[in-house]
């Protein structure tokens, strides 16, 4: 088991966070501590899924869950930006990193559940 920290999703979702982070903090005050509050703590919650999954023998239930996470920090992003609380630029490029994470959650989520499903006895 690799560490966690040196894992390229890990690496991938905390350079997410640091610009999610930087992003909000321009958000207008009545939102920062609201919307922007939120959002980190999605993300945050989005690393501490990968740490858990890279824990554990049944890694398809924190990645499973990784993935709704990565929907809703989606939609809480599209709210900001729909809100013009965000750039589009801003919002463009973090989507873009987001998807990079959805990418490697997804493929992650494909190995282990190739290695739960049962050997067949008559193969």
């Amino acid at each position: 088991m690799a560490q966690y920290n040196t894992l390229p999703i890990y690496k991938a979702t905390y350079d997410v966070l640091l610009r999610v982070m930087h992003a909000v903090s321009h958000f207008p005050r009545e939102y920062k501590y609201s919307l922007g509050e939120k959002i980190q703590n999605e993300i945050i919650e989005l690393v501490i899924y990968i740490y858990k999954a890279n824990s554990t023998k049944n890694k398809v239930e924190f990645l499973t869950k990784m993935q709704e996470q990565i929907q809703l920090v989606y939609l809480l992003l599209r709210i900001s930006h729909d809100m013009k609380l965000m750039p589009t630029q801003k919002y463009a490029g973090i989507v873009k990193m987001i998807d990079e994470v959805s990418c490697q959650a997804k493929g992650w989520l494909r190995v282990n559940e190739k290695l739960r499903e049962p050997v067949d006895a008559k193969a």
